[in-house]
């Protein structure tokens, strides 16, 4: 299909996990009501963002894949032939967890799946506590309404993964995605933190010539007590030229859709030819850490 129409689902999240899963369906309904064919959600959509604090009792939270989550997402994506991107808490094995994105198929199958590669260990945002660094590599995968990549959250900050992502036939990059302000620090830079956000994602979209959608959560969460984290919303679609095609409300719950014409994808990458135009005998030094 050239066209198809893609929905984000921006939500606040309550503490139970059932009752999450609820409202994501609900909200996954109404965007196949309105005409979508890719459905995605936000970051770990079953919890709160339990990341603000180093708690054992969070394990609780993860589940198998393929499991309970996905099995409900599966059957959800055959009845209404759409693909969705749902991104949960996984446990691999005992002892292993991961903060990853299954992709299902039109068809109900579990295409693949994504797990998160860069870990954040920042005040409220504890994650490496939690998750091992993914280990699946960069990748898009072939679904019914076209080739998808999925990233997420802090995986947005870094340009090579992005573009590992384009490299491998990305047409749209997903980024299920959980950041918001320290309630303190809003004033002061907060809207520089949502100003960069989404410019370096409208720049990874200009600079590998593909689409890419942004979904975030919204509220005010303290798991941890004190002040908590302010998620920001604003979650967003880039078209290929980095242009901003719909982008949601700062604190409501909704339903985001946008219709994309995959054929810019080729159409972009022709007159701005930056994969053309790479010099992949001069980057070696990329796989450093740093140059002294």
């Amino acid at each position: 299909m050239a066209k198809v129409t893609i929905a984000l689902l921006q939500h606040a999240s309550a503490a139970d996990p059932a009752a999450n899963t609820a409202k994501t369906l609900s909200l996954a309904e109404r965007a196949v009501r309105r005409g979508a064919n890719i459905i995605c959600t936000q970051e770990l959509f079953r919890s709160p963002y339990f990341c603000q604090s180093e708690d054992y009792a969070h394990f609780a939270l993860a589940e198998k894949i393929p499991g309970p989550t996905t099995e409900i997402f599966q059957s959800f994506a055959q009845k209404h032939g759409v693909v969705v991107i749902a991104s949960l808490f996984e446990q691999r094995a005992p002892g292993l967890y991961h903060n990853t994105a299954a992709i299902i198929d039109a068809d109900g199958s579990l295409r693949g799946l994504y797990r998160k590669s860069h870990i954040p260990d920042d005040p409220l945002y504890y994650e490496k506590f939690y998750f091992t660094p993914g280990d699946t590599g960069f990748r898009a995968w072939s679904t019914k309404f076209g080739k998808l990549g999925v990233l997420i959250c802090w995986d947005q900050w870094f340009p090579e993964a992005a573009r590992l992502t384009a490299l491998a036939g990305a047409e749209i990059i997903f980024y299920p995605t959980a950041i918001g302000w320290h309630p303190r620090e809003k004033k002061k830079i907060g809207s520089k933190q949502h100003a960069a956000w989404e410019t370096i994602q409208r720049s990874h979209a200009v600079a590998n010539g593909c689409f890419v959608a942004a979904v975030n959560r919204v509220g005010r969460e303290r798991p941890a007590g004190g002040d908590g984290l302010e998620f920001w919303g604003q979650s967003f679609v880039a078209g290929t030229s980095g242009e901003v095609l719909a982008k949601a409300s700062a604190a409501k719950d909704e339903v985001l859709l946008a219709t994309l014409d995959l054929a810019q994808v080729d159409d972009t990458r022709t007159h701005w030819p930056f994969l053309r135009d790479r010099r992949i005998d001069a980057y070696s030094d990329l796989t450093k850490r740093f140059r002294d």
